[in-house]
Formats: C-alpha cells, sequence, structure tokens
C-alpha cells in the first residue's frame, strides 16, 4: 500500500506518488531549486510521464502489478478453500485500490484488467469504476460476516500482522470507510447523497484504536523500513512548506488566526529559534530562508541544509523507520461527517463531528507519535482542551462553523499521510475558484496552486489528475491514451469524473 519491495520494483504504492502529490498540495517540497522548479513543475508540468519518467506511476503500479494477481489468487484459492476471511480482505483491499486509483488516474483499465491474453487495453468509464468499488465493498462485507469453514481467526492474525491483526471488526469499519469516501468525493453532484456520507461513517472508525495503520519491523532492510523512514531515504530533500507552517503557527490570513497549534510540534520540524518556517514553491530554500536560525531542520532531525539522518534517530510522526503509516483515521471520518451534516444543514451534527476530528487526532499524535518531542511540547488534556475552548478553532455557536473550519482541520489531521484525500478535497473545490458561502474566501485560504508558477503547457490550469503510468500506458496502449486524449500537452488539467459539476 505504501511501497513496495520486491525484485521488479522497490517503489510501488502510495509513497512515490504521494511525495509528489505532497508538493503540489503544499505539504512539503524541495529545500533547494532544482531542474523541477523545487518539485512543483515537475508534477505541474505534466502530472507525472515526464518524458520517460515513470513519476506518478507508482499507484498504477501498485494496484495492476503489486496487488493485482496476487490479490486474484488469493481470491481464487480462498474461496476453493473456503477461507472467507483471507478472501474478504482481499476484497477490500482491491476496493480501496480502485478507489484511490480512480480520483488519480480518472481513466482506468477495468474490464480488461486482469486479462492476461491482451497485450493492451481499452479504459473504462470512472462511474463504472465507483461502482465496482463499492461493489467490492459489499461482497467484503458479507464475507468478512462468514463464520465455519475454514475461517481461522489465528492464521488471518499471522498474515495481517502488520495493518489489522486479524481483526475482522476493524477490517469492516475500514470497508465502511471506503463507502464513506466514494459518496463523500461526490459533492459536486447534483445526486449527491449527504445522508449516505454520515451513514457509512457512522459504521466506520469511531475510535483509533479502529485505524488501519501501516506497521514496520524496522530490521535495517529497506522490505522492513517504512518508505518515509531514514534507512530508504526518499525524503531527504523535502521540507514542510511555508503553507503549513503558516497555518499551524496561527499565521494564515483567515482561518485560525493567531493561533500556535500544540500539534505543530509533533508533525512539523522547528527552527533553532523554536519557531516553524517552511519553503515555498519554486523559491530557492536558502533564499527564502536567508537566516540560520530561521531553517527548519528536515524530517528526520538534522540540519536544513542535509539531505541525511542524524547518527542517533531523532524522525517523529511518520518519519520513522518503524513509524506507523495510517491508511485512514477516524479522525478523517469525523471531518467527513461534519462536511456532510453541515452541506445537509444540520450544523449541530456538524460541530460534533468537527470537535471530535480534533480530539481525535490529538489523542492519536500523544498515543501513536510520541516520539523525540520535546518534553516541554507533548501533549496533555490541558494543551488539548485549551485549543478546542479557543473560539478562533471551535466557534462558540454551531452556526458559526464553516466548511473552511472542516477543511482547514482536515487538512491538517491528514498532514503528512493523506495526500491523496488532501489532493481529492482540493479539486472538489477547484483548489481557490469554489468559495466557501460563509465567507466569501476560498475554502482553502492564502494556497496559491503551483506557487503561482503553472506550467506554460498548462494553459493557466493547474492540475487535476495525473497521466496513466509511463511504463505501461505510454509503450503498450497508445491507441487508447488517444481516445482519452492521453497524448495532449495539457490532457492532466482535465476535471476528475468525481469533481465535476
Amino acid at each position: 500500500m505504501l511501497g513496495s519491495y520486491s525484485s521488479a520494483g522497490t517503489g510501488y504504492g502510495l509513497g512515490g506518488d504521494g511525495i509528489n502529490v505532497g508538493r503540489y498540495i503544499q505539504y512539503w517540497n524541495n529545500y533547494t531549486l532544482t531542474s523541477t522548479d523545487n518539485g512543483a513543475t515537475q508534477f505541474d508540468q505534466m502530472g507525472g510521464t515526464t518524458g520517460s519518467s515513470d513519476a506518478m506511476g507508482s499507484m498504477w503500479a501498485m494496484f495492476y502489478y503489486g496487488q493485482g494477481q496476487n490479490l486474484n489468487k488469493v481470491v481464487q484459492w480462498g474461496v476453493q478453500q473456503k477461507k472467507w476471511d483471507y478472501v474478504g480482505v482481499a476484497m477490500a483491499i482491491r476496493a480501496w485500490g480502485w478507489y484511490e486509483l480512480v480520483n488519480n488516474y480518472n481513466s482506468l483499465v477495468l474490464k480488461e484488467a486482469f486479462d492476461v491474453n491482451r497485450a493492451s487495453f481499452d479504459y473504462d468509464d470512472p462511474a463504472a469504476v465507483y461502482d465496482t468499488l463499492r461493489a467490492n465493498c459489499y461482497t467484503a462485507l458479507d464475507l468478512l460476516n462468514r463464520t465455519g469453514d475454514s475461517v481461522n481467526p489465528a492464521k488471518l492474525a499471522l498474515s495481517d500482522a502488520y495493518l489489522n491483526q486479524g481483526n475482522k471488526l476493524r477490517w469492516k469499519k475500514f470497508v465502511y470507510g471506503i463507502l464513506a469516501r466514494s459518496y463523500y468525493s461526490l459533492s459536486n453532484k447534483s445526486d449527491y447523497k449527504p445522508d449516505s456520507v454520515i451513514y457509512y461513517c457512522n459504521l466506520s472508525l469511531a475510535t483509533n484504536d479502529d485505524n488501519p495503520t501501516l506497521k514496520f519491523a524496522a530490521l535495517k532492510t529497506s522490505g522492513s523500513s517504512s518508505y518515509f523512514g531514514p534507512f530508504r531515504g526518499n525524503i531527504g530533500a523535502i521540507r514542510q512548506s511555508a503553507y503549513v507552517a503558516s497555518l499551524m503557527s496561527g499565521g494564515n490570513s483567515v482561518i485560525f488566526k493567531g493561533v500556535a497549534d500544540p500539534r505543530t510540534w509533533y508533525m512539523l520540524r522547528e527552527n533553532a529559534d523554536s519557531t516553524f518556517t517552511g519553503v515555498v514553491p519554486g523559491v530557492e530554500g536558502s533564499s527564502s530562508l536567508s537566516i540560520a536560525s530561521q531553517q527548519p531542520q528536515n524530517f528526520w532531525g538534522n540540519a536544513f541544509n542535509s539531505t541525511g539522518a542524524p547518527a542517533a534517530e531523532q524522525g517523529r510522526y511518520v518519519y520513522r523507520d518503524s513509524g506507523q503509516f495510517p491508511i485512514m483515521t477516524a479522525s478523517e471520518i469525523q471531518f467527513m461527517k461534519s462536511e456532510a451534516a453541515l452541506r445537509k444543514g444540520d450544523a449541530a451534527t456538524a460541530l460534533a463531528a468537527y470537535v471530535g476530528g480534533i480530539s481525535l487526532n490529538f489523542d492519536m499524535l500523544a498515543s501513536n507519535y510520541p516520539y523525540h518531542v520535546p518534553a516541554s511540547r507533548v501533549i496533555t488534556p490541558a494543551t488539548k482542551a485549551a485549543y478546542l475552548a479557543n473560539p478562533a478553532i471551535v466557534p462558540a455557536n454551531a452556526s458559526g462553523l464553516t466548511l473552511t473550519h472542516i477543511l482547514m482541520q482536515k487538512y491538517i489531521a491528514l498532514y503528512g499521510w493523506g495526500f491523496m484525500e488532501t489532493w481529492t478535497d482540493m479539486r472538489r473545490f477547484h483548489y481557490t475558484k469554489d468559495l466557501d458561502p460563509a465567507t466569501g474566501q476560498p475554502v482553502y485560504p492564502d494556497f496559491v496552486p503551483a506557487g503561482g508558477k503553472i506550467y506554460v503547457n498548462n494553459n493557466n490550469k493547474p492540475v487535476y489528475r495525473c497521466r496513466p503510468r509511463y511504463n505501461s500506458e505510454y509503450i503498450y496502449d497508445i491507441p487508447a491514451l488517444q481516445k482519452i486524449g492521453g497524448l495532449n500537452l495539457d490532457y492532466h488539467t482535465n476535471e476528475c469524473w468525481f469533481s465535476q459539476k
């Protein structure tokens, strides 16, 4: 799910593509200017697939290669052996993969996906992919509810040691979360169903114990270490963005003004003067942060201009070799419920879910990510309560809650791991185009797509999708690509189906 390690590929999964998407949504950027303009222009230029590059193809490879026939075999053999729990888990992973893939690429191979007799494939309607992923979810739930035959909780726990430990209730709640996402993402549709979002949220993750999080043995091998940890060395050049540093330090011009977020010390890296700054897309880090005492450490705790880690591990949050990596959280579920309730006109439910989302995120950080946080900055019940009591964070009345409150707190809660879902959210609101009706401002205030440096071939449009993977589609599937306009210079600026009105 995050980053494979096999003989045929060492990066297939969310990780590699997430680093690039994270640049575009300004979780982070390169600390120094490069030929890719601080990480922004490469993605803005082509949405992946630049020249013969396989950039932005990791999730495509994860789904069709890494999971593809492997999940098919789990299903085939599991049905033969009546191991319904294994088959249910496989179907849950398949449903998750379809969801992640269709919102990233839009045009997918669905009907012919696993036809081993074909060397080229046609792309299918993304609406059909949504139908398929939901059908997979319902199948998974049915199978996970079965007992008897060869269902064996102890064996499933061994096989599932690094995600849900064989806990079928967690798997079912994860599936309900996929269904909730599938309805939530369609907020621009005329038949948007907020009640369906709320219904599935209520069946999904309720506590942080429910969270499906990838776990790592960290045995000083790539296969046992997190994609974002120092051993694999994938993120040595990236630093937190100025956007998130300002947001969490109280510097945003519209939302959470003047409030220093206690979670900053868990999720970001501080400067020598104990403040928080970050890099700007397309701007040399050493020039925008020319004062050495105001240059943040890298995510592993080393100096700003270092791409390596200190001898003794100092990483925090998801940036450790053994750092747990969430795939979905109860906090995210609450923010989805909050937005759906607000759109429905139920402000009281929206506010309760909003507060619940913040609270759960605080608790997750305190419980799962206490590593190397200065003792004076550790989250306590008192610091959490003070934050939630601040009217700049939680409006005194439910009528004061806005979409901006919800989406910006969700941005913080998903920071560092939920890059794909945050990108889905930003595209739902067309980045800065759609305004919050309560404020008249963009839902993501102060955000500037690509730092204002949109590539010339994009025709002044931001990126809305990724191109299919170069190392398969642009070698074998050119006729199919031509049908969807995949050879056009600005193909990646075409809106995905899920965000279209």
